[in-house]
């Protein structure tokens, strides 16, 4: 597998891609994919980022997610349950204001 992004609903769920592909501008490509996705349905996209990994918060700054803070997320065990996980919510608006025309 080189790269994916999973959506779901205004998430980006999931998005991987392989080490030899860091750098060659897939991520930025498959997460665009993914806010064009969720974009037809909403106005706000959120994902997780781990606190711990800030090579990936970096790199969704760099794309224009905002940090909107700590939470747990709650992520799903195989027995239907889930566990809290320390993450910081990124956020970015998919439908910016449109600017204002100038009137004379």
């Amino acid at each position: 597998m080189t790269g994916l992004v999973v959506t779901h609903r205004d998430e980006i769920e999931q998005l991987y891609v392989d080490a030899e592909q860091r750098g060659s501008g897939l991520a930025a490509a498959l997460l665009g994919h993914g806010e064009t996705v969720i974009a037809a349905e909403y106005p706000l996209a959120f994902l997780a980022v781990v606190a711990g990994n800030a090579r990936a918060r970096r790199f969704y700054e760099r794309q224009g997610w905002v940090d909107a803070g700590p939470f747990d997320y709650r992520a799903w065990t195989r027995d239907g349950g889930s566990v809290p996980v320390p993450c910081h919510r990124y956020e970015k608006s998919l439908h910016p204001a449109a600017g204002c025309a100038a009137t004379s």
